[in-house]
């Protein structure tokens, strides 16, 4: 198995359609489609997406249900809301003086944009709004790309710590020592320059690799059981 310290390096060997094709349709036998990401509202969406960071989806919803019990999971009501009482609220996701931080940078950035409007961000461009997002405290390239993916439904792919070690693991990414590291960008683009540009399919295939992050290849694999094991990249 690759070494998990190793620098990261994009493979010599090209990455086909197919390939990625025969693995989605591996996975979607597995589990069946997932219509991914939980929650009820584009907000809840976005505060789940920045909640997530540094933890369990779990403690995230013990979050989420605090927010909903006081009735305050409202861009208005979260954006009055002191911070002292925002992190009582949201202290099961972890972090919680750090991420009221970054719950209220983003708030700030609504009430700027929109006025806390998500219908008008959503009318602006998906590079323009990435560019904008990734310019908030605290957030960075995947908070960003899964409030643009799940939230406002932009056809942007999402790479997180499962799908990177799944790459790693099959070898889709090597590990030489003296090569440069590959980017967020370079590993996005082996989905997106070769599945059509389509909200449903990136959903549903980044949900399929977090299952399969879950559930397979965790810190120690389990290749065998996996939907994966053996697939001819």
């Amino acid at each position: 198995m690759p070494h998990p310290q190793k620098k990261l390096l994009l493979r010599s060997q090209p990455l086909k359609r197919q390939h990625l094709k025969e693995a989605y349709q591996r996975m979607v036998r597995h589990y069946g489609l997932l219509h991914w990401w939980p929650g009820e509202t584009p907000f809840e969406v976005m505060v789940g997406a920045i909640l997530t960071q540094n933890t369990a989806w779990s403690n995230v919803e013990k979050a989420i249900r605090n927010l909903k019990k006081s009735n305050l999971l409202s861009f208005k009501k979260l954006y009055r809301l002191p911070p002292s009482k925002l992190q009582k609220l949201i202290k099961p996701a972890g972090y919680f003086r750090v991420k009221t931080k970054r719950l209220k940078n983003f708030l700030e950035f609504l009430m700027k944009e929109c006025g806390g409007d998500i219908k008008k961000l959503k009318r602006q461009s998906t590079k323009i709004l990435r560019k904008k997002l990734l310019n908030v405290n605290g957030i960075g390239p995947e908070t960003a790309n899964s409030i643009l993916l799940y939230a406002l439904e932009k056809p942007i792919f999402v790479i997180d710590a499962y799908t990177k070690r799944i790459l790693t693991r099959h070898y889709l990414i090597g590990e030489p020592l003296k090569k440069p590291k590959a980017t967020y960008e370079e590993l996005q683009n082996l989905f997106m320059s070769r599945l059509k540009p389509s909200v449903s399919l990136y959903n549903e295939y980044h949900a399929q690799l977090v299952h399969i992050g879950k559930d397979f290849c965790r810190t120690k694999p389990r290749c065998e059981a996996c939907p994966l094991n053996g697939l001819n990249w």
